[in-house]
């Protein structure tokens, strides 16, 4: 298939100035300061709170001076995640994007469309002079992807807006009205090292290919998790061995699901070619399990030398919790509406082994309060009964759906006027900022719309080009049309 054009060209270009700034999330220095420069640049009102949140305020153009006010809104971090073996620093190295067919992608690492693209969005809107608008406040907020601590840290009488477009969704036709709370519980493992016994042999397993991807919204994708798939052999071969832990790491986001990792054991000598048969038994299965929702996992096993050992519990006991934690979608949404829909999931994100701790953190999310709780506490009970100390963080409310949204009606009938089909209104199982910024300002009218991206969080993040401009194109309708 022949290399596709990026239209619209004006939201391209501002998407590959954008992915020349390093932006992780935590460290969006370099990002706020362009984004003042941009708004000095074109004699806009440029605001930077405390939090390192900036809105950018453009007026209304001519005619459009009684339209209310909308705020359209997008994070400006990133996830940081490269195949093993790209050498990229995401601190300084600018994202080296390609299009393949109809996709862009970019060369073995994050795209950086979740979310650059919807503020590439707010960028080409500010910089034309041939759009109908009325007052437009461009809110661009930080780490979302970490903490969502830019949304917790805006201030309530910061935005005048009455309706709030938010541009970080990743399906486009879909209009989103509603999305999941969470909260992350991190556990800690905390140990003495000592000499393994004598006559052990050590080995590492790895797992890698696998698909990954956001710990929300592909959480229903029968996805292998890596820390699962290793802590269930690892389960297997303790049930029958005195097996000792030296070190265990995998995944790297509270919010993507694990697609790699590595676990350093040791073993009784006498027991090293039934481990090597196991795990060859073991792979096999994993292998046909996962044939179709994620088929290209890689497995190895292989000799390392010695070293000293995790005190025999606590690595008994963690691998343990591995075993038992709850992981997945747990239910579905009952209203018929969005039964479609995971109500409640978890987790388990990363496993990082540091001198004397080993941390394994875990996220839980829900559409109903009071299943979050339930699953935070079940997840934190497993862990408990295990040994960990337990500390539970970066708690983020759901965002109800406003049954009687004109900003809604609106991006309907504009949307069928556009493509003569009726787009999808729903509710999304991940977190978005609109539960947090509809706390803090409770009578925005919200929705979030986007192009459609896949395999977000991970290498393999790509954008289908066509429907960037299919969303310009309803953007613009809706700046022209909200009365």
């Amino acid at each position: 298939m022949t290399n596709m054009e990026l239209k619209p060209a004006r939201v391209f270009e501002q998407f590959a100035k954008i992915n020349q700034i390093p932006r992780p999330s935590k460290h969006e220095e370099k990002m706020i300061e362009f984004l003042k420069e941009f708004g000095k640049s074109h004699n806009l009102e440029t605001k930077v709170d405390k939090t390192g949140n900036v809105l950018i305020t453009k007026s209304a153009t001519k005619g459009m001076e009684n339209a209310p006010t909308i705020i359209l809104q997008s994070h400006i971090d990133m996830v940081c995640d490269k195949l093993v073996d790209v050498d990229f620093d995401f601190y300084n190295d600018p994202i080296q994007t390609y299009v393949d067919g109809e996709w862009l992608t970019a060369k073995g690492t994050t795209l950086g469309a979740d979310d650059g693209i919807g503020v590439a969005y707010e960028l080409a809107i500010l910089d034309s002079d041939d759009i109908e608008h009325g007052k437009i406040e461009c809110l661009f907020t930080v780490d979302e992807e970490t903490g969502l601590t830019g949304a917790f840290g805006l201030e309530p009488n910061w935005l005048t807006g009455k309706y709030l477009i938010n541009l970080d969704s990743e399906d486009e036709g879909q209009i989103f009205v509603s999305c999941a709370g969470g909260v992350t519980t991190d556990n800690l493992f905390k140990y003495k090292r000592e000499e393994a016994p004598a006559g052990y042999f050590f080995m590492e397993a790895s797992v890698k290919g696998f698909i990954g991807g956001h710990s929300g919204d592909d959480i229903n994708k029968k996805r292998a998790n890596a820390i699962k798939v290793l802590g269930r052999f690892l389960y297997m071969e303790q049930s029958k061995m005195d097996l000792r832990l030296v070190e265990w790491n995998s995944g790297k986001m509270d919010n993507a699901i694990p697609r790699d990792g590595k676990v350093l054991f040791a073993v009784p000598a006498a027991e090293k070619e039934n481990v090597m048969a196991d795990w060859n038994i073991f792979t096999k299965g994993i292998e046909e399990e996962y044939h179709v929702s994620d088929p290209n996992g890689v497995f190895s096993i292989e000799s390392k030398e010695a070293r000293p050992v995790v005190e025999k519990e606590v690595g008994r006991h963690l691998i343990m919790a591995i075993q038992a934690v709850d992981n997945g979608p747990l239910t579905n949404c009952q209203d018929e509406v969005i039964a479609y829909m995971v109500e409640t999931s978890s987790n388990v994100a990363v496993v990082k082994t540091e001198e004397e701790v080993i941390t394994v953190i875990a996220s839980q999310r829900s559409n109903v309060p009071s299943a979050l709780t339930n699953m935070a506490n079940t997840i934190k009970a497993c862990f408990e009964m295990a040994g960990a100390e337990v500390n539970q963080h970066d708690q983020y409310p759901g965002w109800k759906m406003n049954p009687n949204s004109k900003l809604v009606d609106v991006a309907v009938a504009e949307y069928k006027k556009l493509f003569n089909k009726e787009p999808e209104v729903l509710g999304i199982h991940a977190g978005l900022e609109c539960g947090l910024i509809s706390e803090k300002y409770p009578n925005v009218d919200m929705m979030s719309v986007g192009p459609t991206l896949r395999f977000v969080h991970t290498p393999e993040e790509r954008l289908l080009i066509p429907t960037a401009q299919m969303v310009w194109d309803h953007l613009l309708a809706i700046l022209k049309n909200i009365k």
